[in-house]
C-alpha cells in the first residue's frame, strides 16, 4: 500500500485569518486561539502553519466546520458563509500576538 504525500500549501493560504469574538478573546486567557482555516485543511497541515507564522508548537488542535446560514436582506434572500475554524491550544508560558 503506497503512501500518498499532501501537497504542501502556503503557510498563509491555510489560516486566514484569527477569529475575533468574545468567545475567542476569553479563551485566548487560557491559551486557546481561533483561527479561520481553509476548508480542505487538515489539523497537521494547521499545525505546521501555526509553527512557521507565530513560532509556537502546539499541544492540541481542535476544529470544527461551520455551516452556511440563510439570511435576509433589504427583502432578498442569500446565504451567510460558513467554513471552518480551528482551536489552537498552547502549553503553558507560550502566547500568540494575535493584534
Amino acid at each position: 500500500m503506497a503512501i500518498k504525500k499532501q501537497k504542501t500549501q502556503n503557510p498563509g493560504s491555510i489560516i486566514t485569518s484569527p477569529r475575533i469574538t468574545e468567545k475567542s478573546a476569553v479563551l485566548s486567557e487560557g491559551r486557546v486561539y481561533t483561527f479561520n482555516v481553509a476548508s480542505n485543511a487538515t489539523k497537521i497541515e494547521i499545525k505546521k502553519a501555526i509553527e512557521d507564522i507565530y513560532g509556537v508548537v502546539p499541544v492540541k488542535i481542535t476544529t470544527a466546520t461551520l455551516k452556511y446560514k440563510p439570511v435576509q436582506r433589504r427583502g432578498v434572500a442569500g446565504v451567510k458563509g460558513g467554513g471552518k475554524k480551528a482551536m489552537v491550544y498552547l502549553k503553558k508560558g507560550d502566547t500568540i500576538q494575535i493584534m
